[in-house]
């Protein structure tokens, strides 16, 4: 039986904290995910991605922030705490430092993109609704 890599590994916990960046994630939580020690965990997960699991997770929040910023009307506080900030302040402060403005300010200089649309809203949210298939649907077959 052959070893598993510890990439893949790494790899695991960093797919934990793509997923759940908005929860209450600390580096054991990481490392337990990774089947390693907190500390070799953090030494590894940096030589691999070039940053800590705290940096790689805060930065996770900040851009999920970003997008919920330009893509809905939520308060600047409600996005905080969805990214899974501890408070808005520190939730300001790491933003500022990351996009050099405030959430406020980077909402702002971003319009949403429904301001820019040339067509009726009702056709845009009926064209960007899912369609709900099934792979049976599809292939045009009679299901069983």
């Amino acid at each position: 039986m052959t070893p598993v890599p510890i990439a893949r590994h790494l790899l695991r916990a960093k797919d934990l904290a793509d997923s759940r960046y908005g929860d209450e994630l600390t580096v054991a939580d990481m490392a337990a995910a990774a089947a390693l020690s907190p500390a070799h965990f953090s030494r590894c997960f940096k030589a691999a991605f070039g940053e800590s699991p705290h940096q790689y997770l805060l930065t996770r929040r900040l851009e999920r922030a970003a997008a919920l910023l330009v893509t809905t009307d939520w308060t600047v506080a409600a996005i905080g705490v969805a990214v899974g900030a501890q408070s808005i302040g520190s939730f300001t402060t790491s933003f500022r430092r990351m996009y050099g403005t405030t959430p406020r300010a980077y909402r702002a200089a971003h319009p949403p993109a429904a301001r820019n649309v040339r067509i009726p809203r009702c056709v845009a949210m009926a064209y960007g609704r899912p369609r709900n298939r099934t792979f049976r649907e599809d292939t045009g077959e009679p299901a069983a």
